[in-house]
């Protein structure tokens, strides 16, 4: 499956982004989705996963409480909703499917495959 994350772009401290990660077939449905984030010098970070059906979500604890991820499978998308924002925020967004058959998020980057291109957030101060 190939995945294509859009939506970044400048926003000021305390606004809202939305991000959408778009798969290109129908068996998108049939895999947890991750966003995760890579700031420069810094490793790669788990931001937010959400099982198959879209019940089952997962947060990194730096958005906890500010981010919210969601998904339509009849549209074979996965929006990332990001309030609150912060500088500290400031990254490459980008979605990918979660590698083994397990049906819950994991909050290991490395548990993810199949990267798209991501998009650029910067949120200045």
């Amino acid at each position: 499956v190939q995945l294509q994350a859009s939506g970044g772009g400048l926003v000021q401290a305390g606004g809202s982004q939305r991000l959408s990660c778009a798969a290109s077939e129908s068996t998108f449905r049939n895999y947890v989705v991750g966003w995760l984030r890579q700031a420069p010098g810094k490793e790669r970070e788990f931001v937010a996963g959400i099982s198959r059906s879209g019940a089952i979500t997962e947060y990194g604890d730096s958005v906890k409480g500010r981010f919210t991820i969601s998904r339509d499978n009849a549209k074979n998308t996965v929006i990332l909703q990001m309030n609150s924002l912060k500088p500290e925020d400031t990254a490459i967004y980008s979605c990918a499917v979660r590698r083994s058959e397990s049906g819950t998020p994991s909050r290991v980057p490395g548990e993810y495959a199949a990267w798209g291109q991501g998009t650029q957030v910067t949120v200045s101060s």
